[in-house]
């Protein structure tokens, strides 16, 4: 029965791929909807926060007290949470990308209520991490869901997964757009019409369903953001290299903070949350602008509130408080939290070139926005969906290309330096420390598209004359909008996709050795 299900996904691929539009859409709506819960529980936990604080302030010890035993118990089911479910842990992003590459398992039904519940407790308390993480994360779990009720081959579910992703991060930050470009070019990793089709129904699907709750506002609110004149653009390059430097400076000491982290036997697993929620109970009374993923903070930036030197404690504050924060373990992004440090290092470049080069006070704003795209491109090595995202989450396409110029000077730095993308970095960590390899059945099928790059080993050879890899079937050649045979006489060509059938156990190695075949070889 699994083969002449999967034969008849191969052998009708066109309806396959309007089939995985429709169950994008129900992907999107299950996503959307999983998302919205989860921005609407964070809200109401920072409303509760502004009401404590002050409260606090003015009252005796004892109330104080009651409350920092409140964070001991929220650690402590932290720490059970993630030791109920470990791929609750963290952003959730390596752990989606893991199992897409059959590296880890996932359980949808395990992983949502702990996301959530985690999630709400560990950003709602104060910690600075993000939202966006688990809300990708919930996104994928939700796309599993789905193609298990639905009871669909592990060939469907991989882009379920991958359209859910991009679901949630539309949903988390009202950026469909964003969403589909960072299913390609970060969770799928190239570009695919499949993953396309459904990634774009899933995003345009759970935005509806988040706007629907929110508002149609983007998400930063920057107003009178003027377009930057080109006489100033020889500052976004110098932008860029301070971005990309403090980028690979900001992985580096993330992986740090984890290695730390995880050197620390004397005290159990469960209580490892305990210190950066005190650290956070301490800040809230002295610079509570640095809790949770500090989307306030980036509104009230636009105003011009803080001086210089309020901005250089804020934004070593902030660093130090996310690496805490992260390196604990517990579920929480850090997508926000570095947004946040690009925006308070663009407003302190700004103000230093405002004074330097007397410039209009009126870009000042255009600084903090241009390197949120910088310092997100420098550490995820994304530029494209760095770019797009900032133009969304802003409400303004008119700036798009000084932030292509900002991001790809940070992207150029970044490779100068050899620094890998924080998600693979934590993907790898997560593979050396735990006990999760993949358990697929040795029967299940994974369909893989490979693009063939100008200059590909196989690029102009013909299907026969190639040594393929073990354990895996060409089915496919897809050339523009053409699905063609791959009978032994078949030239390949730059541009194709090939379009293979491996077994599940077997698709990090196959995938590896297709991508050295149809890969850019080094000159």
């Amino acid at each position: 029965m699994g083969k002449s299900r999967t034969y008849r996904v191969l052998s009708h691929w066109w309806d396959f791929r309007l089939k995985l539009f429709v169950e994008g859409i129900l992907s999107g709506i299950v996503a959307g909807l999983l998302v919205v819960f989860f921005r609407f529980m964070l809200e109401k936990a920072e409303v509760l926060r502004d009401y404590i604080y002050p409260v606090l302030q003015n009252n005796a010890w004892w109330p104080k007290a009651v409350f920092f035993l409140t964070l001991i118990v929220i650690a402590f089911l932290l720490g059970k949470i993630v030791r109920y479910e470990p791929m609750a842990a963290g952003s959730g992003i390596p752990q989606v990308e893991g199992y897409l590459s059959g590296q880890l398992t996932m359980n949808w039904w395990k992983v949502i209520p702990a996301k959530l519940a985690g999630g709400i407790m560990a950003i709602g308390s104060g910690l600075s991490l993000g939202r966006e993480g688990p809300s990708i994360q919930l996104g994928a779990a939700a796309g599993q869901g789905v193609s298990r009720a639905l009871r669909r081959l592990r060939v469907e579910e991989k882009y379920l997964v991958t359209s859910g992703a991009s679901a949630g991060l539309a949903a988390a930050f009202n950026a469909p757009l964003a969403g589909v470009i960072f299913a390609l070019e970060e969770v799928h990793k190239n570009f695919s019409s499949v993953v396309l089709t459904a990634a774009m129904a899933a995003s345009l699907t759970a935005d509806l369903v988040s706007q629907n709750f929110f508002g149609q506002k983007p998400i930063f609110h920057f107003h009178d953001l003027q377009v930057l004149p080109l006489k100033y653009y020889f500052l976004l390059v110098v932008l860029g290299v301070i971005a990309g430097v403090f980028g690979v400076f900001f992985n580096r000491s993330l992986v740090f903070t984890l290695n730390m982290y995880g050197k620390v036997k004397v005290v159990p697993e469960i209580v490892k949350p305990l210190l950066p929620l005190m650290a956070g109970g301490v800040l809230g009374f002295y610079l509570p602008e640095t809790l949770g993923g500090g989307h306030r903070l980036i509104d009230s930036l636009g105003s011009g509130h803080y001086s210089l030197i309020m901005l250089f404690a804020l934004l070593a504050v902030k660093f130090a408080f996310t690496m805490l924060s992260y390196g604990s373990g517990v579920p929480g992004g850090i997508f926000l939290p570095l947004l946040v440090i690009g925006a308070l290092t663009g407003d302190i470049f700004g103000s230093i070139a405002v004074n330097l080069f007397h410039i209009n006070p009126q870009y000042l704003n255009n600084f903090i926005v241009l390197a949120m795209a910088a310092y997100f491109t420098a550490i995820v090595k994304a530029p494209v969906t760095g770019s797009v995202l900032i133009t969304e989450m802003t409400g303004s396409f008119s700036h798009l290309l000084a932030l292509i110029t900002v991001s790809m000077t940070s992207y150029m730095v970044v490779t100068l330096l050899r620094s890998e993308p924080v998600y693979e970095l934590l993907l790898k960590r997560i593979l050396q420390n735990r006990d999760n390899a993949p358990h697929q059945d040795r029967g299940t099928k994974i369909i893989l598209e490979i693009p063939v790059c100008l200059g590909a080993l196989v690029a102009g050879r013909m299907v026969k004359e190639v040594e393929w890899p073990q354990n895996c079937l060409l089915v496919g050649l897809k050339r523009g909008e053409t699905e063609i045979i791959p009978r032994g006489h078949v030239e390949i060509l730059p541009g194709d996709y090939l379009i293979v059938l491996t077994e599940g156990d077997r698709t990090v190695e196959v995938k590896a050795a297709l991508e050295k075949l149809a890969g850019e070889t080094e000159m």
